[in-house]
Parts: structure tokens; sequence; C-alpha cells
């Protein structure tokens, strides 16, 4: 079975940023800049924050849009990148519709989140966890 990541309660984020940390390691890498998820204020510590991730679409827009076909839709939802085939357009990050596609700047290609699910280890929060495909759609408190 398919997973992705869920947004179980981001009332919990304290903007830690340590999900975004463990995704740009688990991705070879240090700091956060290619990390696959995001943590950004909601307006200031009063107004919380607001974790973004992959929703793993049934119907993604990001692989509809995108004309190279580097962006293939993945079974259970969500996509698979295929960076050799990206033409750095960045169509696939304007049609993401909850900003989920972030941008690597030197390589000029998208961030795609794997569903690895390293990050949601790594919430102290609980803020984020790794479920089964299955769930999409239902809601979470």
């Amino acid at each position: 079975m398919a997973k992705r990541l869920a947004v179980v309660d981001s009332d919990r984020c304290v903007g830690c940023q340590l999900c975004m940390f463990a995704c740009t390691r688990r991705m070879g890498s240090g700091g956060m800049g290619e990390s696959r998820i995001g943590v950004r204020s909601a307006g200031g510590m009063r107004k919380g924050f607001v974790v973004v991730v992959c929703r793993a679409c049934e119907d993604p827009p990001c692989a509809r849009c995108c004309p190279s076909g580097a962006l293939q839709q993945r079974p259970g939802g969500g996509v698979v990148f295929e960076s050799a085939k990206c033409t750095s357009c960045g169509a696939c990050r304007e049609a993401c519709p909850f900003g989920a596609v972030f941008w690597d700047a030197d390589r000029q290609e998208p961030l795609i989140c794997v569903y690895c699910g390293y990050c949601a280890k790594y919430c102290a929060y609980d803020v984020i966890e790794h479920e089964e495909s299955e769930e999409v759609g239902h809601a979470h408190g």
C-alpha cells in the first residue's frame, strides 16, 4: 500500500523545522535547502505555523501540467519525479494548489516528496504522520 504524509494537527507546530532538516538530510544534504516539506509562519508567533506537505493527490495537477512527463502519477496518489526528463519550466510549482512543489534553484528543478516519512519521525509534537494512502480524504482533527 502506498503511503503519504498528513498534517494531523498544525496547531501543535512550534516552528522548530526539524522535519525540514530531517528531509534534507535524508536526501543527502545539510541545512534546509533541499527540503520537500515546508514550515512557515502564519503571521507571527500568535498565529502559529503552516506546515506544507505534498497531499499525494489522486489526480495530481503537477503531473497533469508537466509537458515533458518528468512527473508521473504514482499508484496510490502523488507523483514520481524523473530529473532527466525535466525541462525546468516550473509549471508543476505553479500548478500545485498547496504550494508543496518546492524548487531547487541550483539545479532548476522541483523538489518532490518521496513519501518516505523520515520527516515525521523527527516531529516531536506529532504534527505530521506517515499514513496509508487509502486514508486520503479523511478528515484529521
